[in-house]
C-alpha cells in the first residue's frame, strides 16, 4: 500500500529541498520554484562574480552527528562511521572530504517524532560552529519523507537553521527497504553542497542548472533502467544521488555537479 503521505518541512521559509519514499504524495511547502530558482541562481553568479581567487579544488567538510532520539532513535557509534564512509566514498569524485567533528546525542521525544514541526526549536539548541559545519540530525521522519536540507545560500539570513535532516532508519542496515544504505544522506548533503534534483524544472528551461545532467521530466523511482521522459538528448539519470532511486541504484555525481558544488562552497561557506 502506498504510504500516508505526511507534512513536509517547513524548513523556517527558506528554499529547501527533500527525499521522499516512492509511492508517496508529499508536497514540499518549500520546493523552490521558477521564480526562486531564478533569483538563488543571480545572486549566486553575482558572488562567484566578485571572487578573487577561483574555488579551491579541495573542500573539508567538518561533519556533527545530531542523533535525536526516544524510545527509538539512539543510533550506534559505528553506524553513524558507517554513514560517514558512504558519504566520503560518494564524495571522492567531488574533491570533498568529510571529517567527524562530534556525535551529539539528545534525548527528546517531541523532536524525535516531529523534528520537522520542532524544527527551529530543536535546531536553534543544537546546532553551532560556522557555515563549513554540517550538522546530520537523525529523527523519525514518519512513512513518507526520508529527509531534507537547506541550500548554501540560507545560511547567511538563517545560520541557526543551517544542515540536513533524515529519518534515523535510513542510515547503513536500518529498517527502511530500499533506502536503507546511507544514500539519503548522499542526497540530502547534495543539496546542502548546492545541487538541485536532476528533475528539477522538468524538461524545460535550465533543469537542475547543471549541463551534464540530461533533463528529467519527474522523480524515478525504483531502477528504472533506460527510462527516458524528456526529448532532448539523454536518457533520464536515474544513477544519480540527486533522483529518487533505490539507495542501490543511486552510484554518482556527474562533472558538472563536482563543479557546482566546489564553486556553491566558494561562494557561501568558503
Amino acid at each position: 500500500p502506498t504510504p500516508p503521505a505526511v507534512p513536509s518541512a517547513d524548513c523556517a521559509e527558506q528554499p529547501a529541498q527533500a527525499r521522499v519514499r516512492a509511492g508517496s504524495h508529499v508536497t514540499e511547502r518549500n520546493q523552490p520554484g521558477a521564480a526562486q530558482v531564478a533569483a538563488m541562481e543571480k545572486d549566486f553568479h553575482d558572488r562567484l562574480g566578485k571572487l578573487r581567487k577561483k574555488p579551491k579544488a579541495a573542500v573539508t567538510v567538518r561533519v556533527h552527528f545530531q542523533v535525536v532520539y526516544g524510545s527509538a532513535g539512539n543510533i550506534p557509534d559505528a553506524t553513524l562511521k558507517k554513514q560517514l564512509d558512504i558519504l566520503n566514498d560518494a564524495y571522492k569524485a567531488s574533491d570533498v572530504t568529510f571529517t567527524l567533528a562530534e556525535i551529539k546525542r539528545t534525548q527528546n521525544a517531541a523532536w524525535f517524532s516531529d523534528p520537522e514541526g520542532n524544527e527551529r526549536q530543536m535546531k536553534s539548541a543544537l546546532r553551532t560552529g560556522n557555515a563549513q559545519d554540517l550538522h546530520f540530525y537523525t529523527a523519525d521522519l514518519g512513512n513518507s519523507l526520508l529527509g531534507w536540507a537547506t541550500f548554501p545560500s540560507s545560511y547567511r539570513s538563517q545560520p541557526a537553521m543551517d544542515g540536513v535532516v533524515v529519518h534515523y532508519q535510513s542510515l547503513p542496515g536500518g529498517a527502511l527497504g530500499n533506502y536503507n544504505e546511507g544514500d539519503t544522506g548522499t542526497h540530502e548533503v547534495g543539496h546542502w553542497m548546492g545541487l538541485y534534483h536532476t528533475f528539477q524544472g522538468g524538461c524545460s528551461g535550465q533543469g537542475d542548472e547543471v549541463a551534464d545532467t540530461p533533463a528529467e521530466q519527474s522523480p524515478a523511482s525504483g531502477c528504472p533502467t533506460g527510462r527516458d521522459t524528456c526529448s532532448s538528448a539523454g536518457a533520464d539519470p536515474i544513477h544519480n544521488f540527486m533522483d529518487y532511486s533505490y539507495d542501490a541504484c543511486m552510484t554518482e555525481f556527474t562533472s558538472g555537479q563536482n563543479q557546482r558544488m566546489q564553486a556553491q562552497w566558494a561562494a557561501y561557506r568558503a
